[in-house]
């Protein structure tokens, strides 16, 4: 059965309204594109800390460019309530040896997944120990990322941590053509790849064979 995750997270919005207080959210994120609707969205309803935390980016002057991206948009952003930033260890072997024996499947399948797995934990443990009500990521941003598997993760880790996942499909209500209208707007580098070696390996074959096709064409 198909779960509307962005109707479960509009109903716990509803119920934060209905409460006193703001509540703590520890956001993941992967870079500030993907992060960017989403911020303007929940800040509306919580006091996020994003966390930055990805060894999946293999190369470090991508990892830094993205980092300090993140924190310079925070910087300018003028949120309801007030936006922290965090920024994990940054060791890639983390990442290998979690996808270890999944070098070769494909973007979007079980490599991609443990990927998920990956973050999302660390995001929960950091939840955990710095006491936040919830915690969440913007990977599902993407139209790229797999919701599903990605909320469903979530929910295992709420129940092995004890904190809140706030479910998501931040992709829904035009959130991607948000993310991309702010990236827009505020000059954001937009990276093309996920990050892996992997990722960037097939938009590059990608990129490769859509020339082709071109040069293909042209010759006709």
């Amino acid at each position: 059965m198909k779960i509307n995750y962005q109707s479960i997270l509009e109903e716990e919005l509803k119920k934060i309204e209905r409460e006193e207080g703001v509540p703590s959210l520890l956001l993941h994120s992967c870079c500030a594109p993907c992060s960017s609707y989403v911020m303007e969205y929940l800040s509306n309803y919580f006091n996020i800390t994003i966390y930055f935390y990805n060894p999946n980016i293999t190369f470090e002057e991508e990892y830094r460019k993205r980092a300090v991206e993140q924190q310079e948009f925070i910087d300018r952003m003028n949120p309801k309530h007030p936006i922290k930033y965090i920024e994990g260890r940054y060791e890639t072997e983390e990442f290998y040896n979690k996808i270890k024996g999944y070098e070769k499947i494909r973007e979007g399948g079980k490599r991609c997944f443990r990927c998920y797995e990956l973050r999302l934990e660390e995001a929960a443990i950091k939840a955990k120990d710095l006491g936040f009500d919830y915690f969440c990521t913007a990977l599902s941003i993407s139209p790229m990322k797999n919701a599903r598997k990605i909320n469903e993760i979530g929910a295992d880790l709420e129940e092995k941590y004890g904190v809140k996942f706030l479910h998501s499909d931040f992709k829904k209500k035009n959130g991607y053509k948000r993310s991309t209208e702010i990236s827009k707007e505020q000059n954001l580098y937009r990276q093309d790849y996920c990050g892996c070696a992997f990722s960037k390996a097939e938009r590059e074959e990608h990129a490769r064979m859509k020339a082709q096709e071109r040069d293909n064409e042209e010759i006709k």
